[in-house]
């Protein structure tokens, strides 16, 4: 199959076009560099630089059969800030992709949203129905697109998948022997800016331990990239028109802030400190997926621990290191 990969210079999008390659199919990666790498794209993929807006017809025209759309804007305290950016790359950007689309005849999209659609979640595990109240712009954005998606397939007869991510970690290694991994600027993911202490040699931060949790500090779900593109390969052969499919990824259990700095210990070999900084404003006790609806039906589970997650995100931050 031709796919189209929309931000697959990115740490998600990377991983799932090289996963989509080893597959065998024909995948084409469209980007504008923003926040992406170009040393990212992996090998065997057509890379294409661009915005949806601009580029997203013609790529499409070349025999696309299916979009995986990753190409957004991701940062929650700058969609506080900005968040009309929020809205024309994240709303904007996606409407004029399913336009081209609607109007090339591709009516397959795998979509990556996340799990700050549901905002402060009222119980956890939380489920893919309970209600999207999005504290941020970013949230609000993604929970827009859902509803975008959910329309064109009633509409126009588009087969979408909306996979919900809580906190994705680890590295991939490719094919050609590099690690793909995590690179944002600024780092707001916690095992990565802990790998980084680690290497630089200073405490980490953590933002309150006084939550109602075992150790006070907060509880996340984490998912290893790797078998978050596993889903993504998934939800494409999955898609069905008419149908806008919505499925959560994680675990289904969580780790709190500690017991994650204590696994990248073991990971590093190094005893990172900690500083307590106070808690920062709209940070939940507790966030846990149920990801029983798509191991019900796509057979979808993660098969990688946290201690594989730590130990391949330091695999990729040793390679990056200078020598």
């Amino acid at each position: 199959m031709r796919v189209l990969v929309t931000g697959g210079a990115g740490y998600i999008g990377s991983v799932v076009g090289a996963q989509l390659v080893a597959a065998g199919h024909d995948v084409t990666v469209l980007d504008d560099l923003s926040t992406g790498f170009a040393d990212a794209v992996p090998p065997g993929v057509t890379f294409v630089k661009g915005t949806l807006r601009d580029c997203a017809a013609e790529v499409l025209a070349d025999g696309v059969e299916a979009v995986l759309h990753f190409a957004a804007k991701s940062l929650v305290g700058e969609s506080v800030a900005d968040p009309a950016k929020y809205w024309s790359n994240n709303l904007g950007g996606t409407i004029s992709l399913l336009e081209a689309m609607r109007e090339i005849q591709v009516r397959t999209i795998v979509f990556s949203s996340t799990a700050a659609v549901y905002g402060e979640p009222g119980r956890t595990p939380i489920l893919e129905t309970d209600p999207a109240r999005p504290t941020s712009p970013y949230g609000a954005s993604k929970i827009a697109v859902d509803t975008t998606l959910t329309e064109f397939c009633r509409l126009y007869g588009f087969g979408a998948v909306s996979l919900r991510y809580f906190n994705v970690a680890g590295a991939f290694q490719g094919a050609d022997g590099r690690w793909l991994g995590e690179r944002h600027n600024p780092e707001t993911h916690l095992i990565p800016n802990v790998l980084a202490a680690a290497t630089e040699g200073r405490p980490v931060q953590i933002f309150g331990d006084d939550y109602p949790t075992p150790d006070g500090t907060c509880v996340r779900d984490y998912i290893h990239v790797a078998d978050l593109a596993d889903a993504h390969l998934r939800a494409l052969a999955a898609a069905r028109p008419g149908q806008h499919r919505i499925y959560n990824l994680g675990n289904g259990a969580g780790f709190s802030v500690r017991e994650v700095i204590e696994v990248c210990r073991e990971a590093t070999g190094v005893d990172i400190g900690v500083e307590v900084g106070p808690r920062r404003a709209g940070d939940p006790a507790v966030l846990v997926a149920s990801s029983a609806k798509i191991q019900s039906e796509l057979g979808w589970r993660a098969s990688r621990d946290l201690r594989a997650m730590a130990a391949d995100a330091w695999r990729f931050t040793q390679a990056r290191s200078p020598r």
